[in-house]
């Protein structure tokens, strides 16, 4: 059995909740990574479980918001090593490499897509460190908080891998290019004030208030029109690879749908002065 299929059943018969589903409202849910006693490494249970809950929320229709945290006393420490070290004595076979290239972009890569793609809001709460992959998932949310215990760890370097799972993409644009290369790097652990200067968070509380915090994000996103949230996030994520005229003129097809809206017409009507006779 190859690497891949056997991770991948390992990952679905595991009986364990790697990851944890709450709803604490219709419009909201909490995803918690929940391996603590591995700082909540991404084994092939906590990988598994977090596509398949992903992809039932992503069908969800009452669903706004989506928080993915840690449990306990980490974010999510990347990729487990354990598994990750089997690749370099067990890769046999016609597939060679392209084994794990497959647990690369569907397990791990699914869930940045899944993330990027969904027309929900997903809330990254960060409640301690966060590495590599696991770095990759918040740096992929569309908003990410800080508790004041967290730490962004650029991992890569030192044990002789590359910025992943579109850590790239992301640290080039909040970054630039030599900041992007510096962090990878310098290999330096990045507190949470750090973090939020330079762009990388949105938000540092303190610990006992991040989740109050994302609920209170959550409260703002239930409060934009549906449409808006559905079609603002597609649009910005584009736009940091647009030009200007393209970024422009996906704006003008787009705005008009907004006009033809009840929720425009109504706040347009408010907003109108009242005729006195």
């Amino acid at each position: 059995m190859s690497i891949y299929a056997e991770l991948t059943r390992s990952g679905l018969e595991a009986t364990r909740d790697a990851v944890t589903l709450e709803r604490p409202a219709p419009d909201r849910a909490i995803l918690t990574m929940n391996e603590p006693e591995h700082l909540n490494a991404l084994s092939a249970a906590v990988c598994v479980q977090l596509n398949r809950r992903l992809a039932e929320l992503t069908s969800d229709p009452e669903l706004r918001t989506i928080v993915l945290t840690g449990a306990e006393d980490a974010f999510s420490a990347g990729g487990d090593l354990t598994m990750m070290g089997r690749a370099r004595t067990e890769i046999t076979g016609a597939e060679g490499s392209a084994d794990v290239w497959r647990w690369i972009r569907n397990q791990f890569g699914g869930v940045v897509r899944a993330i990027a793609r969904m027309d929900k809001a997903v809330i990254a709460a960060v409640n301690g460190p966060a590495a590599g992959v696991g770095l990759a998932f918040a740096l992929t949310c569309d908003i990410a908080i800080a508790s004041e215990r967290a730490l962004l760890v650029p991992a890569f370097g030192r044990l002789g891998l590359l910025p992943e799972v579109g850590t790239s993409w992301a640290l080039t644009r909040k970054l630039g290019y030599q900041g992007a290369f510096a962090f990878f790097a310098g290999g330096r652990h990045v507190d949470a004030a750090e973090a939020h200067r330079l762009g990388l968070v949105q938000e540092v509380v303190p610990h006992d208030e991040l989740l109050p915090t994302a609920d209170a994000w959550a409260d703002l996103i239930a409060k934009l029109a549906p449409h808006a949230l559905e079609m603002a996030k597609p649009l910005l994520r584009s736009a940091a690879d647009m030009s200007w005229d393209s970024a422009l003129a996906a704006e003008e097809f787009a705005e008009p749908n907004c006009f033809t809206t009840a929720r425009f017409q109504d706040a347009v009507a408010a907003m109108q002065p009242r005729e006195t006779h």
